[in-house]
């Protein structure tokens, strides 16, 4: 059976409370996801753990065989398209069986630029 987890990765910080919104934005998804993915995880590029590559073990110890690792980053660069990517293979190397995608980071999307506006009109 295909059990899929969800990993949402920051940049991580040394401020706690800048780690903390990453823990709200885990929980928001996982309200909101409709059961697709069954684990949904949270961890930090630096800075700051779980790192990624605690974050993928406790992903497989918990049964998934495919993980999707989702940069919280708002543009592409060097650590959404290298750094990233480049953890997340070296964490999925320690559970051979076990696959992985990275997506882009949030990038242009019609949501964001709603929500954009949306905080804006409340600045006016």
């Amino acid at each position: 059976m295909n059990k899929k987890a969800l990993i949402i990765v920051d940049h991580g910080s040394k401020l706690n409370d800048a780690n903390e919104r990453l823990i709200g934005i885990a929980e928001l998804i996982k309200k909101k996801n409709d059961s697709e993915f069954e684990i949904i995880a949270h961890c930090h590029m630096e800075l700051a753990e779980p790192t990624i590559s605690q974050a993928f073990d406790d992903c497989v110890s918990k049964g998934a065989n495919h993980i999707v690792v989702h940069p919280y980053f708002l543009a592409p660069g060097r650590h959404s398209t290298q750094d990233i990517p480049r953890m997340a293979k070296e964490a999925a190397a320690k559970h051979p069986g076990v696959s992985y995608k990275v997506t882009e980071p949030l990038g242009i999307h019609d949501n964001i630029i709603e929500v954009i506006l949306e905080r804006a009109r409340i600045q006016t």
